[in-house]
């Protein structure tokens, strides 16, 4: 157990934001202490880690903060340094306290973490899932057994609908709560004006939106991908956990070792990717798949068949594109 102190008492690390205090004699308006040359030293490499050779000219500050995130560089991945200096710029903020690193500094250094960190903490590039996968998976669940049946719903349904598998899935079957996970009585088939089917779901809280989100996707001509039939096949509606379907789509890849590396999210960047290669518009792809910013666009460098047709030198394929590519111009 830590030593215990008045300022920084034994909590729950959720709440050290509020009950650690800044020592009065402290203040963090400006910083006096002295750091070794070894760890100016430090710091400097991880800033010009994120320079080129004609902005290394940039001085480096005896910081503590810098001197701590210079520290953890190579140890962690960036994501991680990203948060503590998040948290640490909070905690002044929340007790009155001045934020003095300058800000290119403060980004320097992160983007210099972001280079040095070990290739362990990152993950590779996920492979997308496609119809044919489905179609493989559909020939090989038992899907007479109710779990494998409920899976390949589960698959069918984050596909179609663009969405994060754990939005379809509890992380355990004893964490299931109605208040944030889809139920039965959150999915309808409607139908439009013309009478073409549509399956509603209604999220109660997402990742990205707590307050829950209405997705959609149509049945599928293909009998076999289809996720319409897919759901009907599920005899035993009950939750379904993540770890469960993750541990089948595992187990399924290490017996037929010419499946790529899937993974929950991708079912993500492979819904994306159907719905770009059957020429549906990327502004339409992107609030389909409730994007707010541009991130999807990152999943476009590393598929070349969506990218090929803008590679062409042809005139009239161009020309075909920029009429379902280009949004319409108010």
């Amino acid at each position: 157990m830590p030593a215990l102190s008045h300022l920084q008492p034994h909590c729950l690390a959720k709440e050290r934001l509020l009950l650690w205090h800044p020592s009065i004699d402290h203040q963090c308006t400006s910083s006096s202490l002295s750091l070794s040359a070894e760890v100016i030293d430090c710091i400097t490499n991880v800033i010009g880690a994120s320079w080129t050779e004609s902005t290394k000219e940039c001085p480096s500050p005896p910081d503590v903060l810098a001197a701590f995130l210079a520290s953890c560089t190579g140890a962690h991945s960036s994501s991680m340094l990203t948060n503590y200096a998040a948290g640490i710029q909070v905690w002044h903020i929340v007790h009155g306290h001045n934020w003095v690193i300058k800000e290119t500094e403060y980004k320097g250094i992160l983007e210099g973490a972001s280079r040095l960190a070990p290739a362990t903490s990152k993950c590779p590039h996920r492979a997308p899932f496609t119809t044919d996968v489905l179609q493989f998976l559909h020939n090989t669940l038992d899907r007479d057994n109710p779990c494998n049946a409920a899976i390949f719903a589960c698959l069918t349904l984050s596909f179609f609908c663009m969405e994060r598998l754990g939005e379809f899935t509890v992380p355990t079957i004893k964490s299931f709560n109605p208040v944030h996970h889809i139920t039965r009585a959150g999915y309808q088939l409607s139908h439009n004006h013309d009478n073409l089917p549509i399956m509603v779901f209604h999220l109660l809280s997402t990742k990205c939106i707590p307050k829950g989100e209405t997705i959609q996707c149509a049945p599928q001509p293909n009998p076999n991908i289809d996720p319409l039939q897919a759901l009907e096949t599920t005899s035993d509606l009950r939750p379904l956990s993540k770890t469960e379907v993750i541990k089948r789509i595992a187990a399924i890849a290490r017996l037929y070792l010419n499946l790529p590396n899937l993974k929950g999210h991708s079912l993500h960047i492979g819904g994306m990717l159907f719905y770009l290669l059957n020429n549906i518009p990327f502004n339409m792809v992107k609030m389909m798949g409730q994007w707010s910013g541009e991130s999807f666009t990152l999943y476009l460098h590393h598929h070349a068949l969506v990218l090929a047709p803008f590679l062409q030198s042809k005139l009239d394929t161009i020309n075909t594109l920029r009429n379902y590519v280009l949004p319409p111009v108010c």
